[in-house]
């Protein structure tokens, strides 16, 4: 009998307690007995995998007030805080031993003893007199070779609620390993809550990780991407942990391309916040196995992956029946559905900015009662919802969902890889890497987004986003580098590694081709890693012949493409990319003191190579011109 059998017993129903005894796994009794103590809720429900404990925590969601019910039966709508609408960044650490904190200490981190003594002071009864929560999920299929087992505690219901949605059941999963000590730990408390459900102490909300534990503790927030474990918490364990075991965890998409004959090529992608990654997994046509985060392992030889989740936390914000229709039609379906921080308007039916409908003049929203044009206490309008404001539904709703690739215990066998930046005058629409090395060294670790005057006061600063990952890397950037450059050694093939760029302007500033052209940049991919087309050489890759493009635009979107365009769009521009590689060389070393020699030396010989060429061809080569 595990020492805190009592504990559990005290504040459990025997059915509750009767479901953790039958795992027979004395450390998920540790963990949470010790945090029933510590925490001290007066009551803790324990959930297994059954529709009956699902339908439990929907009810009790809209009992205790955390969600409210929609217009459609089957939605509910959640607010967090006006000051709890985003991930905090800030108050997100990581709980470093004494012996890593010099190489850790760009990554905001904390000691360990110092960490733990204030998250543990925070955490000291702060669910008292609440009913806590307790569910078993795993990250990726059961029973496979990515699985990782996941144990949630949280106060929350919503939290509980939105998980049993993202993520797949996995109570049975430990009952078929008892005694198992290998999952994932996450402990959450909204805290105190005001008249409207909402955690009232922000100024203590704290997400601290412990990746040597494999431990999350979030505290006094309700904010999904600071309170849901298996989302981005999740991913600096997995991140850490592939690191240590020589896998890969990304923030990637899985999709399938659909090519010629009924043939079907996967590919994974990285794509920082606004640069198409939704948009490129949502590609009319095509399937989808996860639009956000992936396993890789390499299987029998073979690059394989799997989506990690099986639903979607998604920004709202311009999902509309004419730019994202088929996540529009979901939303507006009567199905289960949680929206966060819109607007429930009289008729009780969401709405959202960006929609493409009319709006009510009055509701509530993150502010609480709204009527058009009010300001908060800063004098800021208040819109009619959050620019953050999410959906939470299953994968499974959406019509191209396949779901072979995603119930595929060994992963699917992943074949390009996508690394999509955001810029206006520099990068082609899509080039093919030479190797798997020079991809992750000149198309991952060279993305950047390109802001805008809106978002930063001054319009083409470039912000650095290696692999589209840098909020979640939980170790030395040049270590985790280098693991990216050797997970593919010993396989059969490596993926091609592909760049795309959807917003090059022309000298006017205009955008140079529709939204849906990323279709073309992608079935060109697909027909490369086929054999199909032949491909143009440039200083850092391959790219497109204009006759094949041309075909492309005519076929997939029945729209022309001028060979003027092509030409502009495909121009090899020396000096910008020379830059943009001195830019990832700064930042790397402004993130990581103790960057592996090799990648220097490799950006160095680039850098100078580019130079050489720009000195024979000048500054800017068009398709077709360089020899090299």
């Amino acid at each position: 009998m595990s020492k805190y059998t009592s504990v559990l017993k005290n504040k459990m129903t025997d059915k509750s307690f009767a479901k953790l005894a039958a795992l027979k796994n004395d450390k998920v009794m540790e963990f949470l007995g010790t945090f029933a103590e510590h925490c001290n809720p007066a009551s803790i429900y324990v959930c297994d995998d059954s529709k009956a404990d699902e339908e439990y925590i929907k009810a009790i969601a809209l009992k205790n007030g955390e969600e409210h019910p929609m217009a459609n039966s089957e939605q509910t709508i959640h607010w967090d805080g006006y000051g709890d609408q985003a991930r905090d960044k800030v108050n997100t650490r990581y709980m470093v031993s004494p012996e890593n904190m010099e190489k850790m200490k760009a990554m905001n981190s904390l000691p360990y003893d110092e960490a733990l003594k204030e998250i543990m002071g925070i955490a000291t009864n702060v669910m008292a007199g609440k009913e806590a929560y307790v569910k078993f999920f795993t990250e990726g299929p059961a029973e496979s070779p990515f699985t990782i087992p996941c144990i949630q505690f949280t106060d929350s219901s919503y939290v509980t609620h939105s998980e049993s949605i993202l993520y797949r059941p996995g109570y049975k999963h430990f009952m078929n390993n008892p005694g198992s000590d290998d999952f994932f730990r996450f402990i959450h408390s909204a805290g105190e809550q005001d008249e409207r459900g909402c955690s009232k102490n922000l100024k203590d909300r704290r997400i601290y990780m412990d990746t040597q534990n494999n431990i999350v503790y979030s505290m006094n927030d309700q904010y999904a991407g600071n309170s849901v474990g298996l989302k981005k918490h999740a991913m600096r364990l997995a991140i850490s942990k592939a690191g240590q075991e020589g896998w890969l965890c990304e923030h990637m998409f899985l999709m399938a391309c659909l090519g010629k004959g009924g043939r079907k090529t996967y590919f994974a992608g990285a794509y920082p916040s606004a640069c198409g990654k939704t948009s490129t997994a949502m590609i009319p046509g095509e399937e989808i196995v996860g639009d956000d985060i992936a396993y890789f392992r390499n299987i029998d030889k073979e690059f394989r992956g799997v989506n990690v989740e099986q639903g979607i936390f998604g920004i709202i914000k311009d999902v509309n029946a004419e730019d994202d229709p088929v996540i529009f039609e979901n939303a507006m379906k009567n199905q289960e559905v949680i929206f966060s921080n819109i607007l429930q308007g009289p008729d009780k039916k969401p709405y959202w900015l960006g929609q493409g409908v009319e709006n009510p003049k009055t509701g509530l929203n993150h502010i609480g009662e709204w009527t058009e044009g009010m300001k908060d206490s800063k004098g800021n309008v208040v819109p009619v919802a959050h620019p953050n404001s999410r959906y939470t539904m299953r994968l499974d709703y959406l019509e191209n969902f396949d779901k072979a690739g995603f119930d595929a215990k060994e992963g699917v066998k992943v074949d390009g890889i996508l690394y999509g930046g955001r810029d206006s005058d520099t990068s082609v629409p899509v080039e093919e890497s030479p190797n798997w090395r020079d991809g992750i060294l000149l198309k991952a670790c060279t993305l950047e987004s390109e802001t805008t005057a809106a978002t930063l006061g001054a319009e083409g600063v470039r912000a650095a986003s290696p692999m589209a990952n840098m909020d979640f890397v939980s170790y030395p950037l040049g270590e985790y580098t280098m693991n990216n450059i050797n997970f593919v050694k010993g396989m059969k093939e490596e993926p091609k590694v592909y760049s795309t760029n959807y917003f090059m302007r022309n000298p006017k500033g205009n955008f140079m081709t529709s939204k849906l052209a990323k279709k073309v940049w992608l079935h060109w991919a697909e027909g490369r890693i086929h054999g199909d087309y032949k491909a143009l050489d440039t200083p850092s890759g391959k790219i497109p012949l204009y006759e094949d493009i041309k075909v492309l635009f005519k076929e997939l979107l029945d729209e022309e493409f001028s060979l003027e365009d092509y030409t502009y769009l495909f121009t090899f521009r020396c000096t910008k990319l020379i830059e943009k590689l001195e830019r990832t060389k700064k930042f790397f070393a402004s993130k990581d003191s103790s960057i592996p020699a090799e990648l220097n030396a490799y950006w160095d010989e680039t850098i100078a190579k580019y130079t050489a060429i720009r000195a024979k061809y000048g500054d800017e080569i068009k398709p077709g011109d360089y020899k090299g």
